[in-house]
């Protein structure tokens, strides 16, 4: 009885706490198709009148939401890619490769993890515009990068770490080089680490607001989150197009968490060699 009582305030809490977190969303879904009295009226109401596709429809024809796509597209891969390949470099020298200072760099490189990019913000533009990379996606993408790296470095090197040493010697008695050891045995191996640093990267990425906002003037550069503003100015009373406008911009981040959920665990708790 004490254990079923246990059992059944945990699965309580859960479903409370999930309903507090998904609540947002479900509401944007519902939202999204009904017209905006249905909404305003009834804000967690199923549709009276039917489902209305168009306020998706109106969206996706548009050439605003598609060029915001694919700014999206471009930085998100931009910075996913220069992430993981930077930090599995990094992550492999501060764990396999032994020379003097090593934990002090490492520690100092962990110190990034207490600094949020909102607080270096004002260094971070005149860089920028130091640069002439204002009005850039690559403005965009380099800080994204280097505020990403200490992170994802910190989760790569924990799994580094528990790869055997047996298999890096035998693989050096076979002729292979370090480099060689890293890219063909080393990263197949922490494929499920890497994947988790690419899930965080992508989520974090999709979703930046503020560093648009500050470095891109040009609205056709503008990605998808700056997107939801534009359309908002157009359309502010029409909170109904506006509702299905966020859940386009939740979509593709959601696939993407649910095609790679399986590696997120493995990878952020350093994994399990197997064979």
């Amino acid at each position: 009885m004490r254990r079923s009582l246990q059992g059944a305030l945990k699965y309580t809490f859960l479903v409370l706490l999930c309903i507090v977190m998904m609540g947002p969303v479900a509401t944007a879904v519902l939202g999204s198709l009904r017209t905006t009295g249905e909404f305003l009226s009834k804000p967690f109401g199923l549709p009276e009148h039917g489902i209305r596709w168009e306020n998706y429809q109106d969206i996706l024809v548009g050439r605003s939401f598609w060029n915001s796509f694919k700014n999206s597209v471009v930085i998100t891969a931009g910075v996913t890619v220069l992430n993981v390949a930077l930090s599995s470099m990094l992550a492999f020298v501060f764990s396999r490769v032994s020379f003097r200072g090593r934990g002090l760099l490492f520690n100092i490189l962990s110190v990034g993890l207490l600094v949020p990019l909102v607080v270096a913000i004002l260094p971070i533009f005149i860089q920028i515009r130091q640069l002439n990379l204002i009005n850039s996606v690559f403005g965009v993408i380099l800080p994204l990068v280097a505020f990403g790296l200490p992170g994802s470095v910190v989760i790569l090197r924990g799994f580094f770490i528990n790869i055997p040493g047996e298999l890096e010697d035998a693989a050096y008695i076979d002729g292979c080089t370090t480099f060689g050891f890293f890219r063909h045995i080393l990263l197949p191996l922490a494929r499920p680490a890497l994947t988790a640093v690419a899930v965080l990267q992508v989520i974090a990425s999709w979703n930046e607001y503020f560093l648009p906002l500050l470095v891109l003037n040009d609205p056709d550069l503008w990605p998808l989150p700056l997107g939801i503003m534009q359309f908002q100015s157009q359309y502010g009373t029409d909170y109904s197009r506006i509702m299905a406008y966020v859940v386009l911009l939740i979509i593709p981040a959601v696939l993407f968490y649910l095609v790679t959920e399986k590696y997120i665990v493995t990878g952020l708790t350093g994994g399990e060699l197997k064979g």
